[in-house]
């Protein structure tokens, strides 16, 4: 074989020689060439999205807001209609009078008026002098609003004493009212004090320490020691509410769940956290929210927790959740704010295909919104999402289909495919019944106070200190589902909690909860 060649001088001509072995040799070694250079590509993709998404976690927003570029921001009813076909453009000559432009009259701002319920400490200002004769015509009032800082009393029950004689002056007996039960016996702490400083820690994210310091400054030196044990003593007081709202949330035919780590000092691992787990159920129908401790992110845990349930339970894609897809007992539901997720972080490796499919979830949160801000039934919920949300899930998937053997699998692109197309049946499963919502957020919210309080408070001192933590944040989350204040709710439940009857507790909970009289403690 002749091969010949030149270059801008000279001119080659190279002799060779080819066999039939020599040339399949060739084009295998080519072949596996390039399956190194898309591995290698595929690799690169793959990095490259990685060390995107690091980027992000640090220095960037967080965010997963998506505005399609072609969103008018309008909802139409029927919600999908489909696009005109495009008309040939007609123009026509318009002519118009405009009033001359004057000056506009200028807007002074106004302060937003100060609550009514605040009290007021009226304050007459006078002038220095009035000269004889002035008659008042009117007045100006300015409001401002003032803060005393958070004063710490003393109950002080005082209990006298009587004796009573009997009538030949043998026998006496002493009589004194009875103590009022308090939530920790023989403690300096009342219900209020330990309500504030529980809510403190866990809604305000107020670490004992800094308490510690807030106290000194009023004139109170109370050891790190002592209000630890004042929050462990609250928290184990409230038990057997504790269980009757676990009782109830399991209870529910529709829990959605999820988990979220906390470090856990052990004696196992010196100089060392333990990286424990709040799982967190959240009956959608009762509004109840429940966080259970386990040591790990193991299956185990909810395993256990869940060996009664029947009904529908709403989880990301986590594996540890495959073992309840029990056909005629347990119904999963997927997330679609998860799937949503995937095709964000895809933006940057492939903006076409993501912002595609971000679109189309898009309109499926908008017919959500419709229904919520028009206070549709469960039943209309599912007639609206069947008509308007069905058509749209059905292309969405042909299109998945279709597009995802062009991808390259390990790509983030590819990701967000496959998840969505392994989940399907369980993202979509919300529409069949207007009952379940379109995805996890929910949940997720009640978990977010644990994440703000982990970078204030740092860690659990133990075990046990970690399963009160779920229980006071079992508390508070299911009293912000409930709009109830926590404080009013706790210090009320904390001083009723020593005589309630036990076949009682549910109406403490506080979705149940009715305060039983003003106070001042």
């Amino acid at each position: 074989m002749y091969i010949y060649f030149m270059n801008n001088t000279q001119e080659y001509i190279i002799t060779t020689e080819f066999t039939i072995e020599s040339f399949v040799q060739l084009q295998a070694e080519c072949k596996q060439k390039q399956e190194e250079i898309d591995r290698l590509t595929a690799e690169l993709a793959y990095v490259k999205n990685e060390l995107a998404q690091l980027k992000r976690m640090i220095f960037g927003a967080k965010s997963e807001r998506f505005i399609s570029e072609k969103d008018s921001g309008q909802l139409l009813l029927g919600l999908c209609l489909p696009e005109p076909m495009a008309e040939p453009v007609k123009t026509e000559t318009i002519t118009y009078e405009r009033k001359e432009k004057t000056e506009k009259t200028k807007i002074i701002p106004t302060r937003q008026a100060l609550p009514a319920h605040l009290p007021r400490h009226e304050e007459i200002i006078e002038p220095i002098e009035i000269p004889e004769g002035s008659k008042k015509i009117g007045e100006e009032i300015t409001e401002t609003l003032e803060c005393k800082p958070a004063t710490l009393f003393v109950r002080k029950m005082v209990r006298p004493k009587y004796m009573l004689q009997t009538e030949d002056g043998r026998e006496s007996r002493i009589i004194i009212a009875d103590l009022p039960s308090l939530p920790i016996p023989k403690s300096i702490a009342g219900a209020s004090f330990i309500a504030h400083v529980t809510i403190s820690k866990y809604v305000d994210h107020l670490p004992l320490y800094r308490q510690a310091k807030q106290l000194k400054r009023q004139g109170v030196d109370m050891p790190l020691s002592t209000l630890g044990g004042i929050v462990a003593k609250g928290a184990d007081s409230s038990i057997p509410l504790y269980e009757t709202l676990t009782d109830k949330t399991l209870n529910g035919e529709y829990l959605q769940v999820d988990e979220t780590p906390i470090p856990v000092l052990t004696e196992d691992k010196p100089g060392a956290a333990h990286k424990g787990y709040l799982w967190v159920y959240r009956s959608v129908l009762e509004n109840l929210v429940l966080f259970k401790y386990e040591k790990s992110r193991a299956r185990e845990g909810p395993k256990e927790l869940l060996k009664d349930f029947k009904g529908t339970l709403q989880t990301d894609g986590y594996s540890a959740y495959d073992i309840f897809d029990k056909p005629g007992e347990i119904t999963l539901l997927g997330c679609m704010a998860h799937a949503r997720r995937k095709f964000e972080a895809a933006l940057t490796n492939d903006k076409v295909r993501a912002e595609y499919v971000m679109a189309q979830i898009q309109q499926l949160y908008m017919i959500e919104r419709y229904a919520r801000e028009n206070n549709y039934s469960f039943d209309e919920r599912k007639v609206l999402r069947e008509k308007e949300a069905l058509p749209i899930l059905a292309e969405l998937s042909d299109w998945m289909k279709f597009n995802y053997p062009q991808v390259m699998p390990r790509s983030a692109i590819g990701n967000a495919l496959a998840y969505s197309l392994n989940f399907w049946n369980r993202i979509t499963g919300y529409v069949f019944d207007g009952r379940y919502e379109i995805d996890n957020n929910a949940i997720e919210r009640c978990i977010r106070p644990v994440a703000l309080g982990r970078k204030n408070y740092l860690f659990a001192g133990s075990h046990e200190a970690a399963q009160r933590t779920a229980m006071i944040y079992s508390f508070m989350g299911t009293c912000i589902m409930n709009n109830v204040e926590p404080f009013a709710w706790l210090k009320d439940v904390l001083t009723r909690l020593p005589d309630h009857k036990a076949n009682k507790l549910e109406e403490l909970l506080p979705n149940n909860w009715q305060p039983l009289r003003p106070s001042l403690l």
